[in-house]
């Protein structure tokens, strides 16, 4: 029995419906979209709580894809507030994967100091369910910034080390959940 074009056209189209989901990606496209799809789990409303400067603070934190899904941007924003008003702690973080060198780059600016654009941009290699960042500030210091993500309870945790000499001082130890109203308090 002979098919007409249309009827071709419909078998073909139920074809790739049915069996484009079950084929696998080539080796090339999961080492690009692994990292891209543990990003993913990052975007969306959190809420950040836990220690910073050994005080207990809460963030409230929003994450969203950028510029073509090229860069995923993270707005941090302290509860806390100083005598004028302002949060405590603001910051906008730029996330990335550069497929190329197989790893991940970010760039923090916050308003603590300023000159985070003087700053090297910090690095880390791919792993399963954390993105290990390292920013090496000299020869003999090096911030380690590590979001680790627990796929069963779906929040992330963030700790943050200040590395001297091969001694390490944990600055930040704290918990993302997401949001329970979807948006961030601010």
């Amino acid at each position: 029995m002979a098919l007409d074009t249309n009827s071709k056209r419909l078998v073909l189209i139920f074809c790739c419906i049915v069996l484009l989901p079950i084929s696998r990606p080539c080796a090339a496209q999961e080492a690009t979209q692994k990292p891209i799809l543990l990003l993913d789990r990052l975007a969306g409303d959190w809420v950040l709580k836990g220690t910073l400067g050994g005080k207990e603070s809460t963030h409230d934190v929003h994450v969203a894809w950028v510029l073509n899904r090229e860069y995923l941007r993270l707005h941090e924003v302290s509860r806390e507030k100083k005598a004028n008003g302002d949060p405590a702690y603001e910051a906008i973080v730029f996330i990335s994967w550069e497929a190329k060198a197989q790893q991940y780059t970010c760039l923090w600016l916050d308003n603590t100091a300023g000159g985070g654009l003087s700053v090297p941009v910090a690095r880390a290699k791919r792993e399963e369910y954390s993105i290990p960042f390292v920013r090496v500030l000299s020869p003999a210091d090096s911030l380690h910034t590590t979001f680790t993500y627990d796929k069963g309870s779906d929040t992330w945790k963030l700790t943050i080390d200040d590395v001297k000499n091969g001694k390490a001082d944990r600055f930040a130890d704290v918990t993302l959940t997401r949001s329970p109203t979807g948006k961030t308090g601010r």
